[in-house]
């Protein structure tokens, strides 16, 4: 576990990497350990996986959620700006698909007003944004490794930060508030001087970790080569815009991902694609707002680009070893679907 922990650090050029068992405990653990807590308000996207505003409940915080920008798909930071309260303890900012989202202007409103972020990177690990790798720009961010992944132990994650006070805080929560790091290879009993859980990585996991991590740039690379081939062949289709993000950095492409024009059925084109075996899955309609748990709560939440975003976009396959011949059928089976959508 912890050469794993060594080479995120060095990776990514940070502090400290505490591994946990899953992306969601590491979000969950990472507000915990910068004291977020009941009568706090963390400002979130909709437009992301409902674990990034679950985790906020769960620390007994409130959601807030505030719309995305057309660019990333990621958190517009002037609406960021207008969710701000006096209770606004934190902003976890979404990086889509792989991409970044406008994150160094987010951490510029959240210094503002003095508001912790917490980048929510599950999706992003080897993007950058102007140079500077995704992850390192909060005050700290959460990693995610299970197995759609561009780094995939199966399950996992991780948090990494540059503030020692966090980082105690971390390995304490994840281990029952043990101080003695060798859980089960110490003869000490240990002293708990903290609440904590079980949110351990196991070393097998580690293990795996490592290996992926000695070919992230093979992984990544492998990506972005069929997600270039995708975008020549699918962007000349009328109706659809490969997400490409802002340009200003590097897209990992963790999920291939198209929005269609408002005139195209998105149902029939799924359906036809399934006819030619090329699966594809919208990530993510409803948005968290619109699902049920949150609905009754934020369901008038005025987001109109999150709303209009989420009935057009759909993913493709995508993942390193995609050949060329599997580029082109996917591409040839979106051409047949848009036809007859």
């Amino acid at each position: 576990m912890s050469e794993f922990e060594d080479r995120l650090e060095e990776y990514l050029g940070v502090e400290h990497a505490i591994t946990v068992n899953s992306g969601t405990t590491a979000l969950e653990s990472a507000l915990v350990a910068h004291g977020v807590g009941p009568g706090d308000e963390v400002i979130v996207p909709s437009f992301t996986f409902v674990a990034t505003a679950n985790v906020v409940e769960l620390v007994g915080a409130t959601p807030v959620f505030a719309d995305i920008e057309r660019d990333t798909y990621g958190l517009d930071p002037e609406a960021v700006r207008d969710a701000i309260s006096p209770s606004t303890a934190a902003v976890l900012p979404v990086h889509p698909y792989g991409a970044a989202c406008k994150i160094d202007r987010i951490v510029e409103v959240a210094r503002e007003r003095d508001v912790t972020v917490v980048e929510d990177a599950a999706e992003a690990l080897g993007a950058d944004a102007d140079g500077r790798m995704v992850g390192t720009f909060g005050d700290s961010a959460a990693l995610s490794f299970c197995q759609n992944k561009v780094v995939a132990t199966g399950e996992g994650g991780a948090v990494v930060t540059d503030d020692d006070d966090v980082a105690e805080r971390l390995r304490l929560y994840r281990s029952h508030g043990r101080v003695s790091g060798d859980y089960f290879g110490s003869a000490d009993s240990g002293r708990y001087v903290s609440a904590g859980t079980n949110y351990r990585m196991a070393d097998v996991v580690a293990a795996i970790g490592c290996a992926q991590l000695d070919k992230i740039e093979r992984l990544v690379g492998g990506r972005r080569r069929a997600a270039d081939r995708l975008t020549d062949e699918i962007g000349r289709i009328d109706g659809i815009e490969p997400h490409t993000g802002d340009g200003s950095g590097r897209h990992v492409n963790q999920l291939y991902t198209v929005t269609l024009d408002d005139s195209l059925d998105r149902d029939a084109i799924i359906e036809t694609l399934a006819s030619k075996n090329v699966a594809s899955k919208v990530y993510w309609d409803p948005p968290v707002h619109r699902t049920g748990h949150y609905r009754e709560r934020h369901g008038s939440a005025a987001l109109p680009v999150t709303d209009d975003i989420s009935s057009r976009v759909l993913s493709l396959p995508m993942y390193p070893e995609l050949s060329q011949s599997g580029t082109d059928h996917i591409a040839e089976a979106v051409r047949a679907a848009v036809g007859r959508a």
